[in-house]
């Protein structure tokens, strides 16, 4: 019962300081939103008390005490890929750029059929804790510590993106401005996360993937409408973006960035592997049988549910928007909420709305979780205070699940582009994790001098290009159409391989 008088009182001084600013809000779609947050916390709430009956120590806190069956982890898997990020950048990619650039829904998919092919068997086998485990067993705490630098700022930039995807929607379709609706869905997604760590995450994702699916093939046949239909969009969109309106690469497509696209395509492949929120499911299954089967599972629902934001996207590129008063999107990343409140009826645009709420929720509990869970037991642990039990460990990651979320919900107020911060996510993690992780998995003869070597030349190399998104100077002159990221990720994996031969079995750092 406290949880929920908790958050009736959030969510009235949320409407209460609305009231008094005079903001023009949509009251019956806030009361509608008010009563999806009040399941969702429920939900969360109610896998919290499970938690503490159960396992009330780490494992229970991080892996859910290794007992999620293959149906919640398959929901839990899907429903963390599919986030805000996932759906407003398809439409935002798809409405700007062409569809050939729609890269990521099918590189993330990707991602998970090869981790859970080639990596989960293994990590599950061994019971690590989290996915930073063998890096640790391999090369050293002190090294760890520095390769969860890059972990940390990809889980950061992730709820970043997502939480701005919906603070657009939000400041969208109901009214609100965008810091006030952050704000909302950060502290009520973080609140249940502490309160029930990976269990809560789970049984909130059910929900949330559920609200998700259902909500977007709801609002695409109302969009479609507006357009013609299904087959007279598709060629309409066809017409404006030619050869770039096929998702398969082509130089009369892509032009003078040929090989970026190879670039970015390699990205979101290997890079969607490396991340805590994946190997948290996979460790957190009941068995290796489990870890690998939600895997696949869950790249062909990513790949499904992209389906909805790519028809946006093509109805936001091909309708005159001049014919209503609001015009087009103000922005890119308001392609989807500008085609749910404009494009559908009232009632079907309060669903839209909850869909992309359910969407940025369920990824934002599983990334403060993530990086909490590789902060403490990672870094503070091993580092700070390696006698501490287990239930002190669970409170410290709990502390640090706030810490966390507020860091990205601050980031989250920065954010220009939904999709170039998704890209961002796996662009660091990439470069810079990927090989470690490979090594420490598959190469006995990895040591700590390699791995050392291999991060800091790729990240020479990664940072020599530049970021646009951060505002980082390029140093080193690199092509226009250079794909410099997997030059810096090839560079890396081979000086790990080569110097861990030349310096021999030494002791880890």
């Amino acid at each position: 019962m406290r949880p929920l008088l908790l958050l009736l009182a959030l969510l009235l001084t949320a409407a209460g300081y609305l009231w008094w600013q005079g903001e023009a809000v949509n009251w019956p779609a806030f009361a509608s939103m008010s009563v999806f947050y009040a399941l969702v916390y429920y939900v969360g709430a109610r896998a919290a008390n499970r938690r503490k009956a159960e396992e009330n120590d780490a494992d229970g806190l991080m892996l859910a005490g290794r007992n999620l069956p293959l149906w919640i982890a398959i929901f839990t898997m899907s429903a963390t890929w599919v986030g805000g990020g996932f759906i407003n950048g398809t439409a935002e990619y798809t409405a700007t750029q062409g569809l050939v650039w729609v890269q990521a829904p099918w590189g993330y998919a990707l991602s998970l059929v090869i981790g859970g092919l080639f990596f989960a068997r293994t990590m599950r086998r061994r019971r690590y804790r989290t996915m930073l485990d063998p890096l640790e067993e391999r090369y050293g705490k002190r090294l760890t510590a520095i390769l969860f630098l890059p972990a940390l700022t990809g889980e950061l930039f992730w709820t970043a993106a997502i939480l701005t995807a919906l603070g657009a929607t939000f400041s969208t379709v109901l009214g609100i401005d965008l810091q006030t609706s952050i704000l909302l869905s950060a502290s009520i997604a973080i609140a249940y996360t502490a309160l029930g760590g990976l269990w809560a995450v789970a049984m909130t994702d059910v929900v949330q993937i559920a609200i998700l699916l259902l909500g977007l093939a709801i609002i695409v046949p109302y969009a479609l409408d507006h357009t013609g239909g299904l087959m007279a969009t598709w060629e309409a969109y066809q017409a404006k973006f030619g050869a770039a309106a096929s998702p398969f690469p082509s130089r009369a497509a892509l032009g003078d960035y040929y090989w970026t696209w190879w670039d970015y395509a390699l990205l979101l492949i290997f890079g969607g592997i490396p991340w805590q929120v994946y190997f948290q499911r996979v460790l957190a299954a009941r068995d290796e049988r489990t870890a690998v089967r939600l895997s696949l599972f869950a790249g062909l629902i990513c790949l499904l549910a992209a389906m909805a934001p790519v028809l946006i996207g093509m109805v936001s590129a091909t309708y005159d928007w001049s014919t209503i008063a609001a015009g087009a999107p103000v922005d890119a990343s308001a392609t989807l909420p500008w085609v749910i409140r404009y494009l559908t009826n009232p009632w079907v645009s309060v669903i839209g709305l909850g869909a992309v709420a359910a969407a940025v929720m369920s990824s934002v509990d599983s990334s403060v979780l993530s990086a909490s869970s590789m902060g403490i037991w990672n870094v503070y642990r091993p580092l700070v205070a390696p006698d501490l039990s287990d239930s002190k460990l669970a409170k410290l990651i709990q502390r640090s699940i706030w810490i966390i979320g507020v860091a990205a919900t601050l980031i989250a107020f920065q954010v220009k582009s939904v999709y170039a911060l998704w890209f961002l996510c796996s662009d660091f993690v990439y470069c810079l994790l990927f090989p470690a992780l490979v090594c420490a998995l598959f190469d006995p003869r990895a040591n700590s001098h390699g791995a050392l070597a291999g991060f800091l030349v790729a990240a020479f190399l990664r940072f020599g290009g530049g970021d646009e998104t951060l505002g980082i100077p390029a140093y080193l002159g690199y092509p226009a159409d250079f794909p410099f990221r997997t030059l810096a990720m090839g560079a890396g994996l081979t000086t790990i391989v080569v110097l861990s031969r030349l310096t021999g079995n030494r002791d880890k750092q």
